[in-house]
């Protein structure tokens, strides 16, 4: 299993994901699931990946291939980051249909897979985007600014209560470790490393905000410690139920 969200932001763009992959209970493994794409003061991208490994690297791979082979790739030359995610989305779609002849004999493996796409094209503002594994796509919107992959329900709580376009970087950014540390504490199939990144808008450089966060980082124990004592004590500052349940008899 897979977690990965992505925030806009006026000032920007987050982005984390665990790095926990598992075909069954012996083959657990690690992948960064997080890859990025940089051309100095032209575009910066960031896709998150969830789904079938071999369909999102197959993905990955040809993107790679499409810098290195093709002096004008769609990555480079497209003039909205929504071009990038149509082809993203077309490129999952040929790989994935390779396994869905009933008749093969890879018949029923489901090689789906899902993306966040996100990043700046200079001229344009920042642009987030879901890629669903039918190959087509949203955006992120002022009234829901963050997207989301993989297990998404444990982290989607804090998200929905503190994340809004105005949030501060630094806020959002917190938001989202802690919307990864619970799904990890609910769910073991996500796991750490986490890779966590910052990009401010307009900077088009190769420098970004990037951190990958071991299970005891200090900064993620720290994190964890803070959230679970302070959210015990607002629980216990709560009003009282049987004040509450005595005045209404």
């Amino acid at each position: 299993m897979t977690y990965c969200l992505a925030i806009a932001l006026e000032e920007g763009l987050i982005f984390c994901s665990d790095s926990r992959t598992n075909a069954g209970p012996d083959q657990v493994t690690s992948y960064s699931k997080m890859h990025r794409f940089s051309f100095q003061g032209e575009r910066k991208l960031f896709l998150l990946t969830a789904g079938n490994l071999a369909t999102t690297q197959a993905v990955i791979t040809q993107l790679h291939r499409d810098i290195g082979e093709n002096l004008q790739p769609l990555i480079r030359t497209a003039n909205y980051v929504g071009d990038i995610a149509d082809y993203i989305g077309s490129l999952m779609v040929l790989e994935k249909n390779k396994y869905t002849d009933p008749s093969g004999p890879d018949a029923g493996i489901d090689a789906g897979a899902t993306f966040i796409l996100g990043g700046q094209i200079k001229g344009h503002p920042p642009e987030l985007y879901l890629i669903y594994p039918e190959g087509n796509h949203i955006t992120a919107s002022q009234t829901h600014p963050y997207l989301q992959i993989g297990e998404v329900k444990y982290g989607k709580p804090i998200l929905d209560r503190i994340i809004q376009p105005d949030t501060p970087m630094e806020t959002a950014l917190r938001c989202a470790i802690v919307s990864l540390d619970s799904t990890m504490r609910s769910n073991s199939t996500v796991g750490p490393p986490l890779e966590c990144l910052a990009y401010n808008k307009d900077t088009l450089s190769s420098e970004e905000n990037y951190a990958k966060l071991s299970e005891n980082d200090d900064y993620l124990v720290a994190i964890r410690e803070s959230w679970e004592k302070n959210i015990r004590e607002a629980v216990e500052d709560l009003p009282n139920f049987e004040t509450y349940f005595s005045n209404n008899r």
